[in-house]
């Protein structure tokens, strides 16, 4: 589980992040990274996660969910990205399918794409 300062909890900050940030995709993935301006938040990144109804059923949605936040605490991406950045997760349908570590590898695929459009 992601502690609090890690997460991103308000609807306006994730679509904040979602509307003016980086866009990066995977074939299980979208990511949006977000650089803030002017805040600096003490203990951030802060992660977000968004798996529609499109990923499957209650079951599948929680599964997968669960699969990234472990994603993000296993490989220290807490720790890797600068404390300024948002950073959605949306799950694309063909995450249902997916091991953890292809989600692992999708992920940091993308982050590091985004990373490449800054």
């Amino acid at each position: 589980m992601l502690p609090r300062p890690h997460k991103l909890t308000s609807s306006a900050d994730f679509k904040t992040a979602m509307r003016k940030g980086v866009r990066a995709g995977s074939r299980t993935l979208m990511v949006h990274v977000y650089a803030r301006p002017d805040q600096v938040i003490q203990g951030g990144p802060r992660f977000g996660l968004v798996v529609s109804k499109q990923v499957g059923n209650a079951v599948t949605r929680h599964a997968v969910s669960r699969k990234l936040r472990n994603v993000v605490v296993q490989r220290e991406l807490v720790d890797k990205l600068g404390r300024e950045r948002d950073v959605v997760i949306r799950a694309l349908p063909p995450a249902a399918n997916a091991t953890s570590d292809e989600l692992a590898r999708d992920l940091e695929y993308a982050l590091a794409k985004a990373e490449k459009k800054r």
